[in-house]
């Protein structure tokens, strides 16, 4: 599209502005720098069940159990319309279309234009971090993670109720999880080790039982140059699983704990930069520097030696020695 209206008296201004929607905290809306009222909690959870469909139909009945699962109110079907209605005055026109006897948000229209989602972006950005990391390059890799952990913002769906809500909440405050155990497992292959000790004990005091974090803390902290506290980590660990699960540790972090006790060299260093390798520097020579023509600034050396080389007169040869 060239960016004229069709029909000028048909065109709204605030339809070339792009609407931008969050998930990954308290849901919301902008247009541009401007946030829109989403409305009531069971509207919020309306929108986003929609939008956490990334652009599939949902029906109605779809929409009821999203919000009010196995109890919904006898007017369910009327209050999904009308939450319906009132976000698609919200929104532009064409975001939120009716069809086959459900509804659906449409991030991208015909035309290339539309909406964003930050949960699309971390999506993009996640996978972008995954080449980067396949091709060997962690320095990128860890920067793209970075960056899509920072879309975060507090709880996931905060204060949207609903069976869907609470599924959704889970599925993706693990992922973030998993998304910030690879981006640390990254600090720690880059030497970053001291830095993530800090993170990684905050993060094992808050999921305990997650053995992936407790062996990061126990790797950083060796290799931190603190051998005895990651013992000691491998103990706490050892001892919570037994009382709450009634387990042993996993075979990874036992032979972690082996490979420390023994002080493995291949524990000690990590296996990749910090920085991605610069451009090699160009070869400078490294000869000696050319033969002067004659000797300079030893005037009277000069006519010393000419003297004596001039009294040989045809005979033998004067051999004079310079130091």
């Amino acid at each position: 599209m060239d960016g004229v209206p069709r029909v000028p008296e048909q065109w709204d201004p605030e339809e070339s502005v792009a609407l931008r929607f969050s998930v990954l905290g308290p849901v919301r809306a902008w247009r541009g720098a401007q946030a829109l009222p989403t409305g009531s909690p069971q509207q919020r959870a309306l929108l986003a069940a929609l939008l956490l469909r990334e652009g599939r139909t949902a029906t109605s009945g779809e929409l009821i159990d999203a919000l009010w699962g196995d109890d919904p109110p006898s007017q369910a079907l009327a209050a999904v319309r009308t939450y319906a209605s009132r976000l698609r005055k919200i929104l532009s026109p064409g975001v939120l279309v009716s069809e086959s006897g459900g509804y659906a948000i449409r991030l991208t229209d015909a035309s290339g234009g539309g909406a964003t989602l930050d949960l699309a972006l971390a999506q993009e950005l996640a996978a972008d971090a995954e080449k980067a990391k396949s091709r060997g390059d962690l320095c990128h890799a860890r920067a793209l993670l970075n960056k899509t952990l920072s879309l975060w913002d507090g709880e996931v769906l905060a204060s949207v109720p609903g069976p869907y809500a609470e599924t959704q909440r889970t599925r993706l405050q693990e992922w973030k999880l998993q998304l910030t155990e690879s981006r640390l497992d990254m600090d720690l292959e880059q030497g970053c080790h001291a830095e993530a000790v800090s993170e990684l004990t905050a993060l094992t005091a808050a999921h305990p039982l997650r053995e992936r974090l407790r062996e990061l803390l126990m790797l950083a902290l060796y290799r931190s140059g603190r051998q005895a506290e990651a013992l000691a980590a491998y103990a706490d660990t050892r001892r919570l699983l037994a009382d709450e699960l009634g387990v042993d540790p996993s075979p990874d972090l036992q032979e972690l704990q082996q490979r420390i006790l023994r002080a493995d060299p291949g524990l000690a260093e990590p296996s990749a930069p910090l920085a991605p390798e610069t451009a090699a520097a160009p070869v400078r020579p490294a000869q000696l520097p050319a033969t002067v023509p004659d000797f300079t600034g030893r005037t009277s050396f000069v006519s010393e030696l000419c003297e004596v080389l001039a009294s040989a007169e045809g005979r033998v040869m004067a051999v004079s020695a310079l130091a």
